[in-house]
Order: structure tokens, then sequence, then C-alpha cells
């Protein structure tokens, strides 16, 4: 029972008064787990004859109801929900009185009062112990077997057979541990993790579980294995708060719970008194990374099946993995995989969206000669991903591009504004609307828009094109030093195809530098010999009449002709 973030306290909080049940609620709304109760029933904590009901807001010893203030009920439940640690006086405080100015009699009348209703006394303290001049600490027993038990009626993951439904990812958020002495600053260790689980619950791909059961897993040195077995998870994301003086560090870790392995982990750093404002933009951060490393570590695990053992979730992962290959042959495989995917799942909108974006590629990448044909196949399975899942960010984010091939890329934008709104951290979906706004002439507000894309999601299959767009909008503005600078580290990004060589070409021609527009010239034609403005302009349908004359101009200069060869 923290608090979600301590600088919501104030604003959210209800204070506690004497009275039951819906005046706590208020309080657990803020920072508790009782949100979560309805999914695992009766919340209930039991050590020696005691038992804390939190639903009922009751105290029974040995059955029997004992009278409790409410603030001292919401004591109890602070001390053992943190029973790992020291819980200060400061956030006893913050927590109870939500952060009033109280006298030191008042905090250690309710130290007192909680033990008598424990039968405890300052002298005993078998079950709260003082830690002189700093705080207290639970020290019961509680009945694990008894929480374990609740915990388990979470239906565990069995591998789908092929033909059945298949199982999602899933993953679990442990409260993160606390390294030294936090103060006022205890309740961001559980805040951030409270934030993940919000947003990790958006990406409809990913099954979350929910704070009232992970957070009651809490441990300085988790047991994954365990872990997994008791949520029924593949995955686990735990973490670390430290203070040191005036700052704070965030680190983070993703691992596979059966085998333990560490997948990805990363460190954020922050002054103390920014905590608050860079909170959102850490777990923003973390959630693009985690998005990008269990679907790759879904599809590494795909790659080890039998091809006519996949189930529909691995297949869409490996359709993923070569999906973001940006190669013809890549793509032919995508195709086969989303497909695969739909064979088994007819209503999984996410391999529709899968679907629509390798048409949607064949179409923007003349793949195939048909690109109306790929067009219309685009926009036919991002409508079939919306019409099984309205809310997928996928789902919007494909229809938006399928707009795009159909020239209307303008009409897409609301799509890919939709996406983004669904799931403020789909950096993809940020990137897309990022390309839209450059394409019909917002060069400015495009850039802004991909600068969020990058933070979010600096490794991502598409930071190619995130480059891109920031190329563009230099160019756009006249200042093609930048523009020739961008465009280079682009081209030269993993995945880049032979259009954004052909920025590239453009860039280094308008800033004079015809060696390296040569470069980037024969790059393009090694990979697209039939490359033509038309091509081009098909692709990037830009509404600046003046920048498509340069371009042109730029492209011609090096060879590229104005209409594809007959």
């Amino acid at each position: 029972f923290l608090l979600a973030s301590a600088d919501s306290a104030a604003a959210s909080a209800t204070p506690l008064a004497v009275g039951t049940g819906p005046i706590l609620k208020e309080a657990w709304r803020v920072g508790g787990d009782c949100l979560n109760c309805a999914i695992l029933g009766a919340m209930i904590h039991s050590f020696g004859i005691f038992e804390l009901d939190i639903d009922a807001v009751e105290l029974r010893r040995e059955g029997a109801a004992v009278p409790i203030e409410p603030q001292v009920f919401a004591l109890i439940v602070l001390l053992i929900e943190n029973r790992h640690r020291m819980v200060s006086k400061d956030e006893i405080i913050e927590t109870i009185w939500n952060g009033r100015i109280v006298s030191e009699s008042a905090l250690t009348s309710r130290i007192k009062s909680a033990r008598k209703a424990l039968g405890d006394d300052g002298k005993a303290q078998k079950l709260i112990r003082t830690v002189h001049g700093m705080g207290f600490r639970f020290v019961g027993e509680l009945d694990l077997p008894a929480v374990k038990a609740i915990i388990t009626a979470e239906p565990e993951i069995a591998p789908a057979p092929v033909g059945a439904p298949s199982a999602k990812p899933s993953i679990a958020v442990l409260p993160f541990r606390q390294i030294g002495v936090m103060g006022p600053y205890a309740g961001i260790s559980d805040a951030i993790p409270y934030e993940l689980i919000s947003s990790l619950s958006r990406l409809r791909w990913l099954k979350v579980i929910a704070r009232g059961s992970s957070f009651r897993l809490r441990s300085a040195d988790p047991d994954l294995a365990e872990i997994g077995r008791l949520l029924g998870v593949r995955y686990c994301v735990s973490g670390a708060v430290e203070v040191q003086g005036s700052n704070i560090s965030v680190t983070v870790d993703l691992a596979e719970t059966e085998s333990g392995t560490a997948l990805w982990g990363e460190r954020y750093d922050a002054r103390i008194e920014d905590v608050h404002t860079v909170r959102e933009e850490i777990s923003s951060r973390i959630v693009a990374a985690l998005e990008i490393q269990i679907s790759a570590n879904e599809a590494q695990a795909a790659r080890l099946k039998s091809p006519d053992s996949l189930d529909a979730w691995s297949a869409y992962h490996l359709g993923l993995q070569h999906l973001y290959r940006f190669t013809d042959t890549n793509n032919a495989k995508a195709l086969g995989l989303f497909q695969r995917a739909v064979s088994l799942e007819p209503d999984f909108a996410r391999a529709h969206a899968g679907l629509s974006s390798a048409h949607f590629q064949n179409a923007f990448l003349r793949y195939v000669p048909d690109r109306r044909q790929s067009a219309l196949l685009a926009r036919k399975h991002a409508e079939l991903g919306l019409e099984h899942d309205p809310l997928d960010p996928f789902a919007n984010f494909s229809m938006g591009r399928a707009h795009w091939v159909e020239d209307n890329v303008l009409g897409g934008i609301g799509w890919l504004e939709q996406s983004v709104s669904l799931s403020p951290n789909y950096a993809q979906g940020v990137y897309a609307r990022a390309w839209a706004e450059t394409i019909v002439g917002r060069a400015r507000t495009g850039a802004e828009i991909v600068e969020t894309a990058l933070s979010l999601s600096p490794l991502d299959p598409f930071r190619y094109g995130m480059l891109g767009v920031k190329a563009f909008a230099h160019m756009m503005e006249g200042e093609y030093t930048e523009g020739a600078r961008l465009a280079d580290a682009s081209a030269s990004s993993p995945g880049a195809h032979a259009l954004i060589a052909a920025i590239a070409v453009a860039a280094h021609e308008m800033n004079g530098d015809r060696e390296k527009a040569g470069h980037w010239l024969r790059s393009a034609l090694a990979r697209k010999p039939d490359l033509s403005c038309t091509e081009f302009f098909q692709a990037f349908p830009f509404d600046d009449a003046r920048l498509r004359a340069d371009i042109t101009r730029a492209l011609v200069a090096n060879g590229i002709p104005e209409k594809p060869a007959l």
C-alpha cells in the first residue's frame, strides 16, 4: 500500500476519518492494491490468530472482528504491504495524513493503537518493530500459502495446439526494490511499475497481470520461475530505485521466467527534484523498449519451432521479424506467416494488421507489379483488423498507412492520431504521423513529432524512416547541410531501402556534394535498377510543388529518370 505517485496525493486522496468502507476505499484508489481485489477474490492477510481483510475493511482475531479506527487500519495495511522494509515516519504521514502536518504524538498514538489491536506493545514488539528515530516495520510471519492459493486462481498458460486459440505473450511487473533511504520519495518504487502496468495494458497483444497480483510477490531477490508458475507469465519486469544525494537512478530488467534469462536492461538517471517530471518519460521509454524486445524474443522462440507447429501468435511475431527486414523476399515470407496466423485465428486483429502492413510494403516499395491490388489488400486487412479490434493501435496504424498508398495521406492522419491516442507510447504510430505531417507540408510539425518517436524507441526498426523525416524537414526549410547529414544517417541505418537512399541522393545534390550523391545513387540502383522520379513521388507524394521540383532536378541530375522506362 504505497501511493501510486507521491505528487498525486494532495490532488486526489480523500483524508481518512472515523468511518468505514467507502472512505477507506477512496484512499486505496490512490495507492493500494485493493482496486484489483475483484480479480483475486478477497484480499486477506493472515498472520497467527489474526486476519486482515482489506475488502471488508476488517481486522479479525480468531474470527471475531476487532474494533479499530480507519487510520489505524490503514497504518497496519501500510506496514504489512511493505513488510520487506522499514516504513519511514515521513512516509506514514504522507500516506495516512496525506502529507498534512501532524504532531509526533499523533503518529505515536496510531502506532500504539495498532499494537494494541494486534496484541502487541512497545516493549515486546512481536509484530511492529520500532527503528529508532527512523520508522517502523512489520515483522510478523504471514500465512503465505493462503496468499498463493488465491494467486494460483489465475489460469496457467499452456502451449496452444495447432488449430486452437494460442496464448498471448504475458508479463508481470513487480514492485521495484528500494536502495538506500528513500525518505519522501519512497513511493516512486511502486509508482513507476504501477504506471508501467497501466501503459503495458494498452498493448492489446500482451497479457499483463494486474497490480493486485504482481505486487503481492514483492521480494529483494525474486524467484522468476516461481513467479512464472504462480502468475502464468512468460516475462517479468523488475527494477530498483536508488537515491544518492540530489540524484535518483532507476534500473529496469526484462527476463524470461522459465529460463531466468535476462533479455534487456536499462538505467535512467535524473535529478531528484525532477523525478515527477521525468517519471512519465521513463515509463514511456520502458514501455516502447519492452514492445520491441518482447516481440523480438517471441520471434526468436518461434524460429526454433517446426513451421507446421507454429501457433497463431508465434506465426505473427515471426512475421513481424521478416516484415521489418524491408526486402521483397522477407516481405513475401511475412505475408505467408501472417496468413497462417489468420487461418488459425480468423479474428486475430493484429495478424490482419500485419497482412495490411505487408501489402502496404508491396505497394509502397513496388515489390509487385500491381500496386493498386496491393493497396486494395492493405485497405481490406486494415478494415478486418479494426472490425475484430477497433481499439488496437496497430490496426489503426495500418488503416492510416492504407490511406497513404491510396494517395490520400491527409485522410490517414486521423487514423494515425487514433493509434497514438490508444497507446501514447506506440513509437511507430508517432513516426507514421510525423511522416504524414511532413508530406502534407507541415515540416516543422513532423520534425517535432518524430523527436518523440526517436525518444520512445531509439532502436526501432523504423529508425531509418524517423531520421528521413528529419532530413526532409530541413530540406524543406532550405537547410541543406543538416538535411544531407541526416539523410546520410537515415540511409546508413538498418532496414533502409532504395527510396531512402534516393533521399540521400537528393539531399547531397541540393547541398552541392555530387560525390556523396553519387555514392547513394549507386546504393539505390543496386537495390532497384528501375527507380524513377515517378515511383519516388508515388511513395512520397509531397504537397509542396517547389520541393517536388527541387527533388526532381536533383535526382535527374544524378541519372534517375523522371518516368520509368517503357
